[in-house]
Parts: C-alpha cells; sequence; structure tokens
C-alpha cells in the first residue's frame, strides 16, 4: 500500500468503443449514502443510458455495482483501478449508452478499465494525511508555550481541560508527531506529561 490519495475535485472522461460510449467520472467521495445519491443523479441526467455503474473506495464504506452488466465485469474492475492507484475517499462512476454492439465480458471489462483510468489521468490527486491525537498535561505556568508551540507545528487543539494541571488534546499529521513532542519535551522541562491515547476517546 502506497500513501493514500484522494482527489482535488471531480474529472472525467469519455471513450467510444463499438459504437457505445462510455463516460466515467471519478470525485472524491467518502460514504455509501452519498454515492447512491450521485447514482441517482447520473440516472436522471442519463435517463436514456443501459448502465450507470459505479465504485467508492473508502474503507468499511466500499461498494461497486454493476448495475444490470453480467456480474464482475464493471463495479469490481472499477474498484481495482481506484486500489491500484491508492485511491481513498473516492468514487468512480461510468455511465454506459449501448451503441448495439456486445462487447463480451472481457471486452467490457476492459471498457470500465479504461474509462475510469482515463478519468483519473486527469484528475489532480492530493495526499491523505494520516492523523494522530496526543494528550500531554502540563502545570498552568505551561499552557501558553504548549499553545504556542502546538499552533507552530500547525497542530489543532480538540480539547483543554484545566484540573490541577492543564490537559491538552492536539491532532496532527501523523509525519508531525515525533517532532512535536520532542520540543514540547525539551520546552517543559520534564514537567509536561504525555497521557496514553487510548482508541475508545479518539
Amino acid at each position: 500500500m502506497g500513501m493514500p490519495f484522494s482527489l482535488a475535485s471531480p474529472a472525467h472522461s469519455e471513450l467510444i468503443i463499438k459504437k457505445s460510449r462510455f463516460i466515467a467520472c471519478v470525485e472524491p467521495l467518502s460514504g455509501r449514502q452519498q454515492a447512491l445519491a450521485r447514482v441517482a443523479q447520473l440516472k436522471a441526467e442519463h435517463p436514456d443510458a443501459a448502465h450507470v455503474c459505479w465504485a467508492l473506495l473508502a474503507g468499511g464504506q466500499s461498494a461497486a455495482n454493476d448495475d444490470g452488466e453480467p456480474g464482475g465485469t464493471a463495479g469490481r474492475p472499477m474498484l481495482d483501478v481506484l486500489r491500484h492507484q491508492d485511491m481513498y475517499g473516492v468514487m468512480a462512476s461510468v455511465v454506459r449508452y449501448f451503441g448495439g454492439v456486445k462487447l463480451g465480458a472481457g471486452g467490457l471489462v476492459r471498457a470500465y478499465t479504461d474509462a475510469v483510468a482515463q478519468a483519473l489521468l486527469s484528475a489532480e490527486k492530493i495526499p491523505l494525511i494520516q492523523k494522530v491525537r496526543l494528550t500531554c498535561s502540563v502545570p498552568y505556568a505551561l499552557e501558553g508555550m504548549v499553545r504556542r508551540e502546538v499552533e507552530l507545528a500547525q497542530a489543532s487543539l480538540i480539547e483543554v481541560a484545566h484540573g490541577s494541571v492543564v490537559t491538552l488534546t492536539l491532532e496532527l499529521p501523523e509525519t508531525a508527531g515525533p517532532t512535536l513532542a520532542k520540543k514540547l519535551n525539551e520546552a517543559g522541562m520534564g514537567r509536561l506529561a504525555w497521557i496514553k491515547n487510548h482508541g475508545m476517546d479518539n
């Protein structure tokens, strides 16, 4: 698995194979409900299309649909293209207008694969940055320092709790975590404590 990418905005392509038109779109979408709404919109925009096939690659929300094409010839190959290109939170759709000539299973797989691959060629890919949460507690005197460092590191402060000490929960790109932790430890001179983040409170 390489670094995951999403898309900056939707991208399109169109193929004509043996008189059938394949109109592909790839776009950033993270959930199945949004995908189904998008499919309904496409069907409304293309009432004469023979098929509107789609694939969504988004972790547990992933799905693929052949929309009446022979099983495994459309949705699954489209999903494979997204997977091969390390997409995440991306939906691919292909609207097919039938041109009267049957393409056969192999021909369909190629057509749907190529349509999506072409749309992705023109798409602007953006790296998805894995975020981590860190929680630390400091004496009141150090709160300002922590806030400044957090801001400099372009991390976001999720929660601040004031008790006998100040507990700050921050979220930042995984890659920036170690650097910020090191800076805070040095600035805190042993008066800063890290609290383990358990999966439950994330």
